[in-house]
């Protein structure tokens, strides 16, 4: 339960934080939820990777949609993935769910950092 809350508030906070500050303030969310929410380092890893790369599936899979595939079919031609759209898709989230996977890596040491120096 506790790691299906850090995933949602991930996939949340980086969504917020996205719609008014730069692509990489993902990161910053992922280490945030990570350092308030106390786990095990690879289910914080798991939490961070899992709320990005879902966030950023949905939104490749959305901005599609808007615009009937144009631009991600042209970007599947030019990218080195031989014209496949869903590879595309899928190499996009898995891109941004390794930056929030590692925040959040960073976070939970961050924590543990902070823990073991306070009295």
């Amino acid at each position: 339960m506790k790691s299906l809350i850090a995933v949602l508030s991930t996939a949340i906070l980086s969504f917020v934080a996205g719609i008014f500050l730069p692509w990489w303030t993902v990161a910053f969310a992922a280490g945030l939820v990570a350092l308030l929410m106390p786990q095990k380092s690879f289910i914080s890893f798991l939490c961070g990777f899992g709320g990005v790369f879902m966030l950023w599936l949905g939104l490749t899979i959305w901005i599609d949609r808007s615009n009937d595939g144009l631009l991600s079919a042209r970007m599947a031609l030019v990218l080195p993935v031989g014209g496949n759209v869903v590879f595309l898709h899928l190499l996009t989230a898995f891109v941004g769910g390794l930056i929030g996977g590692l925040a959040a890596l960073s976070g939970k040491h961050l924590r543990s950092i902070f823990s073991s120096v306070a009295p």
